[in-house]
């Protein structure tokens, strides 16, 4: 008999009933120190004061219309959002995925309405995380993202990543746009180079084409900039956001310019629930914060702290980890061993991460977890190792 929820999850035997800041209370009264903080979304950490306040305040006053009518919490966050950003204008979605969904449509638009229909290609790269959805896992390409689900949306083509040679001798008159993570999360915390990324701004330039990208889990500051591609000091034309943005709460959008975002018309696209009264007025508030030059700079300063924690962990336990890697508060531990051994001590120490590929675990606490905290997180970390390293199972 199948269970009432989707068997879809792999989930781990654990039942969260409370959240304060980078702590879990699981059903049991345990508590648990989150270094997932819900894959990258809860930036604010749980149940933030400021962000409560702002979903009651709205919860009490309006909750949903749909974009039949002006939102003026959904105005007031594409504002601030074109003003913190590159973009000249936003469209909301749900989740990172309908993002997705969207770019695609809006480069493919792009062309369409420029006279080159042909130009439907889109250039991503292995490794790559994009959503469940149709165009999220064409884009993606990887067999354990596609297998069963073809015939696959075309129009994508896949390369080794970061591989710069490749990109230009793969650019060709059929392609509309090269997508990408800045750092990608599920592929196993990988920064791309800031070289790199001002190479393929430059190859998009020469030849006219749209530079998509995928900020959905290294945005909102999780990288100690707002935004990860500041760091190489060039500009997407179309960019995915979600997780962080909301604080918890569930909304995503695409950022873009007003070229790039040319085709898309009166009727040309839309969402029942994107850019709700609740979902904006939320996501004005994490703008508050993460916008803020100042706690940018103390996720930079926490940072480092963190890093150079677990670069002495990753020393002291050389044959069980094999190097730091990531950026701002998006972190991984590169382990010689399943990582999913490393995830499941976690538990048992009361500590949460998040497995990735390529031997990864990432580390991704949000933006206010304390310095105290930081230091609990490496202790924690140091007896999951120890237990490993004992032949803990």
């Amino acid at each position: 008999m199948i269970p009432s929820v989707l068997p879809t999850y792999n989930r781990a035997p654990l039942s969260f009933t409370k959240g304060e800041g980078s702590w879990l209370t699981e059903a049991d009264g345990r508590r648990f120190l989150d270094l997932g903080a819900g894959i990258a979304v809860n930036a604010l950490g749980h149940a933030h004061p400021a962000l409560i306040d702002a979903l009651h305040d709205q919860a009490q006053a309006l909750w949903h219309v749909s974009n039949l009518y002006h939102i003026p919490q959904q105005q007031a966050l594409a504002d601030r959002l074109v003003a913190e950003t590159f973009a000249d204008t936003c469209f909301f979605t749900n989740s990172g995925t309908e993002a997705c969904e969207l770019a695609v449509k809006m480069a493919r638009k792009y062309w369409y309405e420029k006279g080159a229909p042909e130009r439907v290609e889109i250039i991503a790269f292995e490794g790559a995380f994009h959503g469940r959805s149709s165009a999220g896992i064409a884009a993606a390409g990887s067999e354990k993202m596609t297998k069963g689900f073809a015939p696959l949306l075309p129009g994508f083509v896949h390369l080794p990543w970061g591989d710069i040679a490749a990109l230009k001798d793969a650019i060709g008159p059929n392609t509309a746009a090269v997508l990408l993570e800045p750092v990608q999360g599920e592929g196993g915390i990988r920064p791309l180079a800031d070289a790199d990324l001002r190479a393929i701004r430059a190859l998009c330039d020469d030849a006219g084409i749209l530079l998509i990208l995928d900020e959905v889990q290294c945005g909102m500051g999780r990288t100690g900039r707002l935004f990860a591609h500041e760091w190489a000091g060039i500009a997407p034309d179309i960019m995915m956001v979600a997780k962080g943005i909301g604080g918890g709460f569930p909304i995503g959008g695409v950022l873009a310019t007003a070229d790039a975002a040319s085709g898309m018309t009166l009727g040309t696209h839309g969402s029942t629930y994107g850019g709700n009264p609740l979902g904006c007025a939320v996501a004005l508030r994490v703008m508050d914060f993460v916008a803020d030059p100042g706690f940018l700079d103390d996720v930079r300063r926490k940072a480092g702290l963190f890093r150079h924690k677990l670069e002495g962990l990753v020393a002291s336990h050389p044959d069980l980890f094999q190097e730091v890697r990531g950026i701002g508060l998006m972190l991984g531990l590169k382990c010689r061993r399943d990582p999913a051994e490393i995830v499941a001590e976690g538990y048992r120490q009361q500590i949460l991460l998040v497995g990735a590929a390529d031997n990864v675990v990432r580390l991704l606490p949000a933006l206010t977890i304390s310095d105290d905290e930081i230091s609990e997180a490496v202790a924690r970390l140091e007896t999951v190792a120890q237990a490993l390293e004992n032949g803990a199972r």
